[in-house]
């Protein structure tokens, strides 16, 4: 991904051409993440902050901490996203995960471009850093069980989604629950509880 520079400015645009369905994501997130009633956040992969941004309007008593490997998507994220209700910081996936406690961690569309073991890795990391009761909202790109689904364009390099079963199986092994609250072709969201 460090080769491929996100411009906040034509986010929307890119994400409305190369995922018919993006905004339809953005919404099923946004009422998994709202149904916990979350009053701290961690955004995996802020990005534009515009996600992070609609689940704020929803929760105006929530905090949100948003990560990001793109200083560009970090600078255009504090553009949209109020400051005494957000902070921000540059670091990857593969990254230690800020320490928390947090009652939502929610990621949309960047935990694909992390390969299976990857992926088994974060959401083990995560259950880490979630209060109990805490939920993970997962929001991103699967390999559909027919391939005439897939719609997105993926290079197989950056973008490595796995099947939908595969991660419920990595993240059930991370001690969460996870259940499908949505899925649409090669798109799904999950969301992943802790035990009390």
């Amino acid at each position: 991904m460090s080769d491929f520079t996100w411009d906040p400015e034509t986010y929307l645009d890119v994400m409305a051409e190369e995922i018919p369905d993006y905004r339809r994501l953005q919404a099923e997130l946004a009422a998994a993440v709202a149904e916990a009633d979350p009053r701290t956040i961690l955004d995996l992969g802020v990005g534009s902050g515009l996600t992070a941004k609609r689940v704020a309007e929803a929760l105006p008593d929530a905090r949100i901490h948003g990560i990001d490997e793109s200083e560009e998507m970090l600078a255009g994220a504090a553009q949209v996203l109020e400051p005494n209700r957000s902070t921000l910081s540059h670091g990857r996936l593969e990254d230690p995960l800020p320490k928390g406690p947090f009652d939502l961690v929610m990621s949309t569309l960047a935990v694909h471009h992390l390969d299976g073991e990857g992926k088994a890795d974060l959401f083990s990391r995560i259950a880490r850093v979630l209060v109990s009761g805490g939920r993970f909202v997962l929001a991103d790109l699967v390999v559909p069980p027919d391939p005439e689904d897939v719609v997105t364009p993926i290079d197989g390099v950056v973008d490595v989604p796995s099947p939908l079963a595969d991660q419920l199986e990595w993240l059930s092994e991370a001690g969460l629950t996870p259940h499908v609250t949505w899925q649409h072709r090669d798109l799904a969201v999950v969301a992943a509880d802790k035990g009390r």
